[in-house]
């Protein structure tokens, strides 16, 4: 009998369990119903005049929970039915083989009439149409990009596209989203703001602001920066601080200001700003004053916020600040994140879940202070904990990042369509010290090489030197018929320097090159290149030129063996510049209202000609790599301007101005007359015009202008000084 009770008690206790835990809601509320309808207010301490209040008690007992807020489970189902292949990755959702035959090529479908397309739509097409990387033909193509507007995706906004997926749907090419990339700044609508773009993106590729980190695919999507329509489409504003300037001590050491949501998502942690502001050098401003029906959400905090926002100039803010607040907002990137960027502002970021901007290359961790929004009160603390040095490289890796990937949008695509390609061919991809450090992953091209000892500008973090001789790169444009040819002349000089490896001739005559017995014996191998007689092609990769110095020459050129040698010297010192001889300038014609170009002979130059320059040979990867296909077409066609091209590529990648050395003579323009079919007596004046021509459309291109002014001349110990010839090194630069 006790065994019979017990054994019913055991099964009612079972039974009860059961419907506890999977009986639903009803049962629970029916045990734990309070008693009483009125909430438990909260404790009323006898001292509570000594305790500092961070929040009224009314603001804490209200048990109104936000209509935004969802279960697990919920957001489970969401994440779901909006990611249907939440599992793709490159190997599962990407097809390799399109890119194998004609590389990394990228299609965009072509608008149709009557499309919506904003602004920043255009121009994020536009920076993938005149990159080198785009085709017109679908069938060369590894990546698609659709035409149809897909940056905005909240159906509140009138920017919104109705009807996007039967338009997609229907496109031949699409294949289930395969190989394609979609881009995205607003996901989602009030209140939830969810990512929902309201059409399945398939196995597309997502490229997406404020994305959240459960939703994102590691190694598939990328995460992009929340720009506004006014981001430039090229060049960009230059960083606040300067590469040269150490930044004086702000004024402010932590400031934010912005709005404040008093209801729905991302208000918990703007409403709490306040707490932190101490009216000295921290500045935590707010506002109620947006939106429609603010003043019927207004609490008794509002009136004294409003006012209190009126007093400080956001860009004043900005300038004299040493760190920034960027908490989330609606959603979790902000435009503000760019503003700090670009200002020096160290961005503290207050925004959990947010999958940061290009995380899968960006070291945010020297740049930025992730903070979490739960812990706010300990921000304060934690900056005033950073030592100066630490805080100063903050700010130049705020300034490097800025320059280098976000100024402007198509920076933002050129470094999202790198990400993909690093992924796509992966032997020849970017290590993450290229991402990171000057010049950035843009410049530096991984297809010339992975090791840091052969490009320019690592040398000093590298620990190493460039190679000790040169290769001469001479171009011949006119056949040799006599002996006392200019460049025969220049062989024999430049052959004689001690540091000269090779001589290569670029051969660009419709005639053919005379006979090697015809050519001066000299003591260094000479190489005969057969050129197309394009003016670009003195740039190509030659495989023949294997050491890290060039010295680029015209035929006309006049230089003495000692001239070739105190250049190469200085240009070692200087491997990421051009160092040489023939300086060109720039300047601002208001009159005009456009760039001009001068040959004057002045103390003030931008260019050094590569008509007798030394640069390292990297450059000549990348100015057939980098630079798009048109506007290489454009310098062949006019056949001129090319030595031009390569000082607004080298200070691009510098952001310094070329070295001149001494030189016995003025080195001038000489019109190449049988470069041109029609050529003409004045075929010097309209050289000279096309050249101030070119200044301004690679300042176009470029998007600002890259080059940069100098006085600095480098002169051998003792140039010109009144001593003794024979106490001077390079005694044959003073003579006639």
């Amino acid at each position: 009998m006790p065994a019979r009770k017990k054994y019913i008690f055991m099964t009612f206790f079972a039974t009860w369990l059961l419907l506890f835990f999977f009986g639903g809601d009803q049962l629970r509320r029916l045990v734990f119903i309070k008693k009483s309808g009125a909430p438990r207010s909260w404790p009323r301490w006898a001292d509570g005049f000594l305790l500092k209040s961070f929040a009224d008690p009314e603001e804490l007992q209200g048990d109104d929970r936000d209509h935004y807020d969802q279960s697990p489970k919920a957001r489970r189902e969401l994440r779901r039915n909006i990611y249907k292949h939440s599992g793709c990755r490159m190997e599962t959702c990407f097809d390799f083989s399109k890119c194998r035959e004609h590389g990394f090529k990228v299609f965009v479908y072509p608008l149709e009439s009557g499309d919506p397309v904003s602004q920043s739509y255009l121009k994020i097409i536009t920076s993938i149409e005149e990159s080198s990387y785009y085709t017109p033909n679908p069938e060369e193509a590894c990546l698609f990009v659709l035409n149809v507007d897909t940056l905005d995706r909240d159906h509140l906004s009138i920017q919104y596209v109705h009807d996007l997926s039967e338009k997609i749907q229907g496109f031949p090419l699409w294949n289930d989203g395969r190989n394609h990339l979609i881009f995205n700044l607003y996901s989602g609508t009030w209140p939830n703001y969810t990512e929902d773009l309201g059409f399945d993106i398939g196995q597309a590729i997502l490229a997406k602001a404020s994305f959240y980190n459960e939703n994102f695919r590691p190694g598939f999507d990328i995460s992009i920066p929340l720009f506004s329509k006014d981001h430039p489409q090229k060049g960009g504003e230059r960083g606040w601080l300067h590469k040269t300037s150490l930044p004086p001590k702000k004024k402010y050491l932590l400031v934010f200001k912005g709005k404040r949501y008093l209801t729905g998502i991302g208000s918990d942690t703007r409403n709490a700003l306040h707490h932190i502001h101490n009216g000295k050098d921290i500045i935590s401003l707010t506002t109620c004053k947006h939106g429609k029906d603010w003043e019927k959400h207004k609490d008794q905090r509002c009136d004294k916020d409003n006012t209190d926002y009126e007093k400080f100039d956001y860009q004043e803010l900005l300038h004299n600040s040493t760190f920034c607040i960027i908490p989330r907002g609606r959603r979790l990137g902000s435009f503000r994140f760019l503003e700090a960027l670009q200002a020096a502002c160290i961005p503290v970021l207050l925004s959990n879940g947010w999958e940061l901007p290009f995380s899968e290359v960006i070291d945010w961790s020297k740049s930025a202070i992730v903070g979490d929004e739960r812990l706010l009160l300990q921000i304060p603390s934690t900056v005033r904990c950073l030592h100066s040095d630490k805080i100063l490289a903050f700010q130049q890796q705020t300034q490097f990042l800025w320059e280098a990937y976000f100024s402007s949008v198509e920076k933002i695509v050129q470094t999202t369509l790198e990400i993909i390609k690093d992924r796509i061919f992966h032997q020849a991809s970017h290590p993450m010290f290229f991402w990171n450090t000057l010049p950035g992953g843009l410049l530096a091209l991984p297809e010339y090489s992975t090791h840091l000892s052969d490009f320019p500008f690592y040398y000093l973090q590298h620990g190493s030197s460039p190679s000790s001789k040169f290769t001469a790169v001479i171009r011949a444009v006119s056949p040799i018929v006599s002996l006392s040819q200019p460049i025969l002349k220049l062989i024999q000089a430049v052959s004689r320097s001690p540091y000269c490896a090779q001589i290569v001739v670029l051969w660009s005559c419709e005639k053919p090159p005379p006979l090697s017995s015809k050519w001066p014996q000299v003591a260094v191998p000479l190489t005969i290149i057969h050129s197309s007689g394009r003016v670009s092609d003195r740039f190509l990769p030659y495989s023949a030129i294997e050491t890290d110095a060039v010295l680029s020459l015209d035929e006309h050129t006049s230089l003495s063996t000692g001239e070739v040698d105190f250049a190469f010297i200085v240009w070692r010192s200087f491997p990421d510049r051009i160092v040489g001889f023939p300086m060109r300038s720039h300047f601002w014609d208001p009159s005009r209202n456009q760039w001009s170009y001068t040959s004057k002979w002045t103390n003030e130059f931008s260019m050094v000609l590569t008509a007798a320059a030394f640069y390292h040979r990297y450059y000549h990867s990348l100015f057939t790599s980098y630079l798009p296909a048109r506007i290489r077409n454009f310098i062949d066609q006019i056949a001129n301007c090319e030595d031009i091209l390569m000082n607004f590529l080298v200070s691009a990648v510098t952001k310094l101005p070329p070295i001149k050395v001494t030189q016995k003579k003025q080195h001038r323009d000489v019109p190449l007359p049988q470069l041109q079919k029609n050529a003409t007596p004045s075929n010097g004046n309209l050289r000279f015009s096309q050249r101030q021509e070119c200044v301004n459309q690679f300042a176009a291109w470029f998007g600002y202008m890259p080059l940069v002014h100098s006085q600095f001349r480098l002169d051998p110990v003792l140039f010109k000084d009144q001593v003794s010839v024979l106490r001077k090194k390079y005694r044959h630069l003073e003579r006639d």
